[in-house]
């Protein structure tokens, strides 16, 4: 019953353009925080008043003509044919209209993709399941997935409560930073299929198309934490692919950026250090739950003809550099993972699956060996000259 209530309170309000306010049911268009947003909104409730005036106007008068001139009072209804001024009225009159809602909704589409003078760039590559993000200006660079905790609670016998984690299926591991009362223009692809980018917040939505270039722009004057996910149906783990950005003051993202740029040091320095065995397992487990859990299952067990089991597997109990080629450059629904992982992430991963799952192969591999297979392999601009010549 309360939820009707709200069902029905929520209808009212919109009728009113105040379909906005936060209720458990939202019907109309959220406003966001960005100017963009804001003109999209009024934009949206421009053309819904003038719709729901015709429709006053239209469905008064059958109803008035109805009610009015009915056979029970003795009409008799009317016998004509053609009238040219009536027909000229109705063909001018919602050509005036069609102009008067074509003029906002031009200078609109032409304000969201007004890319100009951005003081940012950020390159974003859709994956399955994942974001990557590359701020073009600084040279930061990292991937976001779905967080632990979420993922965690939506495998299958899992046992655990969805609602008992916060923002169940709309947190990531790395979110995407931005600064406050800047310009940031944002480029669009994707490595795989299709996926689409879409923070209701910030006013828009863009696809991210394989081989294509796509562009965007934001400019958030709020800080805060604003979040959406993919709206392209991009394979089963669709609905596990949040978004989640960090608007901050600009002394708080300088201070991340430099945060991130130390933390990459790090991880370089990490590439070097010997590491143990049990170390690896421990670092792979994680990896292997945030990473691969999702179509081989968290017990290694796979699906029956959709993903193979890496239990007894015959490519994880093999040559294990035949394991690693076949991870790093990915294969058929399996992506490239040398490109989406660090390369101590990688060989966690590698010696996990392994010695894991029901697996005791025994062996493992240092990041230091993954490193320098990404130093050997060629780069994207080899690439390209090879394909040319």
């Amino acid at each position: 019953m309360k939820k009707t209530k709200q069902l029905f309170a929520s209808l009212f309000l919109m009728s009113l353009g105040l379909g906005n306010a936060q209720a458990e049911y939202t019907l109309n268009l959220r406003q966001g925080v960005t100017q963009i947003s804001q003109e999209v909104y009024d934009l949206h409730m421009l053309i819904l008043w003038i719709c729901v005036l015709i429709g006053i106007a239209v469905f008064g008068t059958m109803f008035y003509s109805i009610y009015h001139h009915r056979k029970s009072k003795g009409h008799v209804a009317s016998q004509f044919h053609e009238s040219t001024k009536v027909e000229i009225i109705w063909t001018i009159i919602p050509t005036l209209i069609l102009i008067g809602m074509a003029i906002p909704a031009t200078k609109t589409m032409l304000d969201l993709d007004d890319v100009q003078d951005a003081d940012m760039s950020i390159k974003v590559t859709g994956w399955q399941w994942k974001w990557e993000y590359e701020y073009l200006d600084n040279g930061i660079h990292f991937f976001s997935t779905l967080d632990e905790a979420s993922n965690r609670a939506r495998q299958l016998g899992s046992g655990i409560d969805p609602r008992s984690v916060p923002h169940y299926l709309l947190n990531v591991d790395h979110p995407l930073v931005v600064p406050v009362n800047t310009k940031i223009r944002f480029l669009f692809t994707a490595a795989d299929v299709l996926h689409s980018w879409w923070v209701p917040d910030l006013g828009w939505k863009k696809d991210t198309v394989p081989g294509f270039i796509n562009e965007a722009w934001t400019y958030v004057e709020k800080a805060g934490t604003y979040r959406g996910q993919c709206a392209e149906l991009c394979g089963k783990d669709h609905g596990f692919m949040p978004i989640v950005v960090i608007a901050m003051e600009q002394d708080d993202y300088d201070a991340w950026v430099e945060s991130q740029k130390a933390g990459a040091e790090a991880e370089k320095q990490l590439a070097d250090k010997e590491w143990t065995t049990d170390e690896l397992m421990t670092k792979g487990e994680a990896v292997y739950a945030n990473n691969c859990a999702s179509c081989h299952m968290a017990d290694g067990a796979g699906m029956e003809g959709a993903f193979p089991a890496l239990t007894g597997s015959s490519v994880v109990t093999g040559d294990i550099d035949a394991q690693i080629e076949l991870m790093y450059n990915g294969k058929g629904m399996m992506p490239a993972f040398g490109q989406m992982l660090s390369e101590t992430e990688f060989a966690a991963v590698v010696t996990y699956t392994r010695n894991a799952l029901g697996n005791s192969v025994g062996d493992s591999v240092q990041p230091a060996a993954i490193k320098s297979l990404k130093s050997s392999a060629p780069t994207d601009e080899e690439e390209d000259e090879d394909d040319e010549e």
